[in-house]
């Protein structure tokens, strides 16, 4: 640190220019990432900066530019594996194109929702990035479209907001995997999901507030449908929003008179509580009941037996939206965009004929 300029004073453009060796336009250039200079000019720049220990004033900026260069997140729930790799693929596009992230999780509460989006708000950012929590409840967020702030739909979609869009292909998916197990002769095949409804019984799809989710359950019931299967809605069990639900829910399943041969987990963070109480009450995967999970988790790869999956394009799916948010804040695009990315089956070891 230069002895004229002690730690405690905040150091300026100008300070940062003195010690270049250049004038202080030429000093925000380089600073700010605009304009054009030599390659000599800003590696001086740039030494004298970090010698300095330069640190833009962001409000500073934000006053010039009218940008804060910082774009806000809203997601479910952080601690599940998908949303952890969403947000990999979101940060890695918005470092790029120079944003920041601030992320905000939401827990899947519409309401914590509406106060992190007012948070963001006032935090001037440049765009937002959200998965709602409630597809029907989504008036906040047609406020943040009135209000010209770009907004970008991740993973869960909208009739009623005209935004770009990026989710995945749940619905066919769905359909494919539960279609693979009746080939393998199973006629009981559970769906749990961490959905809930207020009696905790699912009646109609309609009670399925997630995009994402209701699109997998959707597809589900077609493909029994279509095989024949009645009464398909009873064996869709919802609220399995804790691990302590999850297990009892699985709990009740499998200690009941007709329990499922095969169980479709729509989350990794639900199948995972599902294999633990399978070994738990003595029941073998996939001898007893075959096992599926949305979601390719680390995890699923090195049980035993390791477990068929639903592999998603997770990280693509948060880098999709993220570059999305940036091109329309480079004033790219006019039409909003819906993009459907591709999932895959990975058949592994936790699903087997029924005889």
């Amino acid at each position: 640190m230069d002895k004229s300029l002690p730690r405690s004073t905040s150091v300026t453009v100008a300070d940062v220019a003195r010690r270049a060796g250049v004038s202080k336009a030429t000093a925000a250039r380089v600073l700010g990432g605009y304009g054009t200079v030599s390659d000599r000019v800003r590696e001086a720049v740039t030494a004298a900066a970090d010698y300095l220990d330069y640190r833009p004033n962001e409000l500073a900026r934000s006053m010039t530019t009218g940008r804060s260069g910082a774009i806000g997140v809203v997601v479910g729930d952080i601690e599940n594996p998908f949303f952890s790799l969403a947000m990999r693929g979101i940060t890695d596009v918005a470092r790029r194109a120079g944003f920041t992230v601030i992320l905000i999780n939401s827990g899947e509460d519409v309401l914590i929702e509406k106060a992190a989006i007012r948070t963001l708000l006032a935090r001037r950012v440049d765009g937002l990035i959200v998965s709602p929590a409630k597809e029907t409840d989504v008036g906040h967020l047609h406020e943040v479209v009135r209000s010209g702030l770009p907004l970008a739909l991740l993973d869960r979609g909208s009739d009623t907001l005209d935004v770009d869009t990026v989710i995945a292909d749940d619905r066919h998916a769905a359909e494919n995997i539960t279609r693979r197990l009746i080939a393998l002769g199973h006629r009981r095949i559970a769906y749990l999901t961490a959905c809930d409804t207020p009696d905790h019984r699912f009646r109609t799809t309609k009670d399925i507030a997630t995009g994402s989710v209701r699109r997998r359950i959707e597809g589900y019931l077609e493909a029994c449908r279509e095989a024949g299967l009645t009464a398909m809605g009873d064996w869709v069990k919802v609220g399995a929003a804790t691990p302590e639900k999850t297990r009892r829910i699985v709990t009740e399943m499998l200690q009941s008179s007709r329990w499922p041969t095969a169980i479709i987990a729509s989350d990794s963070t639900i199948a995972l509580e599902v294999f633990k109480v399978h070994a738990q009450l003595g029941f073998n995967i996939p001898d007893d009941v075959s096992l599926v999970s949305f979601h390719d988790a680390d995890w699923t790869s090195v049980t035993t037996p390791p477990v068929t999956v639903v592999r998603q394009p997770v990280y693509d799916l948060g880098a999709t939206a993220a570059q999305m948010l940036v091109e329309r804040l480079n004033g790219e695009g006019q039409v909003a965009r819906k993009v459907v990315l591709k999932t895959e089956i990975v058949e592994r070891a936790s699903t087997r004929e029924v005889l």
